[in-house]
């Protein structure tokens, strides 16, 4: 579970603010994006000036470089019905993003597979897209969706949702104190193989806790939570607890601290805040470490605080976080070095893996 693999710094050039000439060591990076099919058309999509918390104009006035659009699927029944509409949502919203990138806005944004891609459509002036897949629902029974997921450009998946899936107990048994699987199922075990073997980051934000031990004990990469805060600060189960936090630093993986308010505070008056957001990365550094917490959103989705309420004020983060008292080079990690990094110790292993040297 433990790696041992050095990676260079990654030494990258970001476009901050609305004025593209502005430019400095850090790379903005949001994991969680969700995204609605209606805003990718001929007539509406994110070249526009959408209702959407994150399309192109936000990026470009905001300073966000990167988009993790997400292709998330609700649970539903654990039946070849099910699945099968599952899978024409997943691939619908795959379909979505593709022509965001190679027919709507080829000119303002490209879809990144890897740091490289990230490091090189940014120094081109670019936005970035990336793709998460938030529910393995739609994979059905069927493993080898994994490989159709990953040539789609899928870089993470979560293995549950909100409901038990057929891979893994959900976050949810919490509240109605019920799990399937008891962790993952033997087909979710499988799963957590193909996604290292393949080079995607397993997402832990949703899966039950005794899932996400399992996990991580599972996995021979890096893992991620792609969107959740600290429990010790906001007791909800979508949230880490202090174990779980020490499993991930353990395990070299990445917390990307998300902006939504009722992860942060349970607090009626007044509505969550920067502060608040803050609160909870300030909690994850000092549990473990500058390098294992990052920064997410969960714009569309739900996501959203008084200050970065959509995606025209992502520079209020940076502001915050300098105010905190983090330095330019610890920005630069919580904004993405730390994903990247992930990313590409995922892909690393998955050569070792495929080469058979693993």
């Amino acid at each position: 579970m433990k790696k041992n693999i050095l990676f260079a710094i990654i030494t990258t050039i970001a476009i901050i603010g609305c004025n593209s000439n502005t430019r400095t060591s850090i790379i903005t990076i949001d994991t969680h994006d969700d995204i609605n099919v209606a805003n990718f058309t001929d007539s509406l999509n994110y070249t526009m000036n959408t209702d959407s918390q994150v399309n192109l104009p936000n990026m470009i006035a905001g300073g966000l470089d990167v988009a993790w659009f997400v292709v998330y699927t609700a649970q539903s029944e654990l039946n070849d019905e099910g699945y099968e509409a599952a899978m024409e949502n997943a691939i619908a919203k795959f379909d979505a993003i593709d022509r965001l990138v190679n027919k709507y806005a080829p000119e303002q944004i490209e879809l990144a597979l890897n740091s490289d891609d990230v490091r090189r459509i940014n120094a081109k002036g670019k936005k970035v897209a990336m793709i998460g897949v938030e529910n393995a629902y739609p994979m059905g029974l069927d493993t080898s969706n994994v490989r159709k997921f990953w040539e789609k450009g899928a870089r993470y998946v979560s293995l549950s949702h909100n409901g038990h899936s057929q891979f893994s107990d959900s976050n949810t048994g919490e509240f109605d104190g019920t799990a399937l699987h008891n962790g993952l199922s033997d087909l979710g075990k499988e799963v957590v193989k193909l996604l290292n073997y393949y080079g995607i980051m397993i997402d832990i934000s949703h899966p039950s806790k005794e899932a996400i031990r399992q996990m991580i004990e599972l996995s021979k990469a890096p893992v991620i939570a792609s969107h959740s805060s600290a429990r010790a600060l906001r007791d909800h189960p979508r949230n880490l607890d202090d174990e779980q936090l020490s499993w991930v630093k353990e395990n070299g993986g990445v917390i990307q601290t998300t902006a939504l308010g009722s992860f942060l505070t349970d607090r009626k008056d007044p509505p969550p805040n920067m502060d608040d957001f803050m609160d909870h990365i300030d909690y994850m550094v000092d549990k473990i470490g500058i390098d294992h917490v990052g920064i997410s959103s969960d714009f569309d989705g739900g996501g959203g605080i008084v200050g970065w309420q959509d995606a025209s004020e992502t520079m209020n983060v940076t502001s915050a976080l300098r105010e905190r008292g983090y330095s330019e080079s610890e920005i630069a990690k919580l904004w993405g070095g730390n994903l990247l990094r992930v990313l590409d110790e995922v892909q690393a292993i998955a050569e070792q893996l495929q080469s058979g040297d693993l």
